[in-house]
């Protein structure tokens, strides 16, 4: 959903300040992309071993007469497709630990923790996926906008430059630098879910069209409210070329991520035609607009 809390620009001496956390002498600067550790763990925030025969892949075999697109190894597309899932009938539960309702629209549950506050909601559940996947490859590419369009980076947040809120402004504040582990990076994200939203979202990602779909892309409605829903895997007909794609969400409040059922066609299971009938594609809580699908 949309962030509870709309911003505007920060403007200071007629200067606007699009990252509040970049020093203005030097400006925002992409960081340079690194080649993750030997010992980077791809699912940090289990407390077990991953075991592969739990991913989403592993799950949920391609349509009759479909074969996955193809994702390069070690890309968010391939990271995605090997999400660790909880078992089979797992129930999705809110942040306070209560049903989800209903508890028809889920295929499956992914196995990440959704944190006791009513803050990864949509748009968050999106965000949390992409900064994991990016904190296995190099935690200095991790940043994402706030709804007034400050762009945040978990680089200067472990190195010590913050933000506070102050009415309508985001003033760059000093903080506590520390080392940047999978604890900060969860303490980083749970401050840009309270700050950001599907509106902040929709501005930061390109829009693609939707028989280009591709796993890591997001449909996404910016507003309050609005929705936000992860596409995790793509198959296609290699004859017929129809596609057809797995989705996840978590939805307000703040709730497990659970991949979608296909409740309009329980024929295909958890997999979703990549077609939009009447300029509309319908998933079990949402419709978008067939134009509503980017890329980050």
């Amino acid at each position: 959903m949309a962030s509870s809390l709309f911003l505007y620009p920060l403007v200071m001496g007629g200067l606007l300040l699009t990252n509040p956390l970049q020093p203005a002498a030097t400006g925002a600067t992409a960081p340079t992309t690194s080649a993750p550790t030997p010992t980077s763990p791809r699912y940090a925030w289990l407390s077990q071993l991953y075991n592969a025969q739990t991913a989403l892949a592993a799950r949920f075999a391609p349509p009759a007469g479909c074969q996955r697109v193809q994702v390069a190894p070690g890309s968010y597309g391939e990271w995605l497709r090997q999400l660790p899932l909880r078992p089979k009938g797992t129930a999705v539960r809110l942040h306070d630990g209560r049903l989800k309702n209903p508890q028809s629209v889920h295929a499956a549950v992914i196995d990440i923790d959704t944190g006791p506050r009513d803050l990864q909601q949509c748009a968050d559940a999106a965000i949390r996926l992409r900064a994991e996947y990016q904190f296995t490859q190099n935690f200095r590419a991790i940043h994402f906008h706030l709804t007034s369009g400050h762009d945040i980076w978990f680089g200067d947040w472990v190195d010590g430059r913050g933000f506070q809120v102050k009415g309508e402004d985001v003033v760059p504040t000093p903080r506590p630098a520390e080392k940047p582990t999978h604890a900060a990076l969860r303490r980083y994200l749970d401050v840009i879910f309270s700050y950001a939203g599907t509106l902040s979202l929709s501005r930061e990602m390109r829009p693609v069209p939707l028989t280009d779909a591709q796993p890591g892309d997001v449909f996404v409605l910016g507003g309050s409210p609005g929705h936000a829903v992860t596409v995790l895997d793509v198959a296609e007909n290699p004859a017929t070329h129809a596609r057809y794609a797995l989705l996840a969400q978590s939805y307000m409040p703040a709730q497990d991520m659970h991949v979608l059922r296909n409740v309009a066609e329980p024929q295909l299971g958890a997999w979703f035609r990549l077609t939009a009938p009447g300029g509309v594609f319908e998933t079990p809580e949402w419709e978008f607009r067939a134009d509503a699908l980017k890329r980050w």
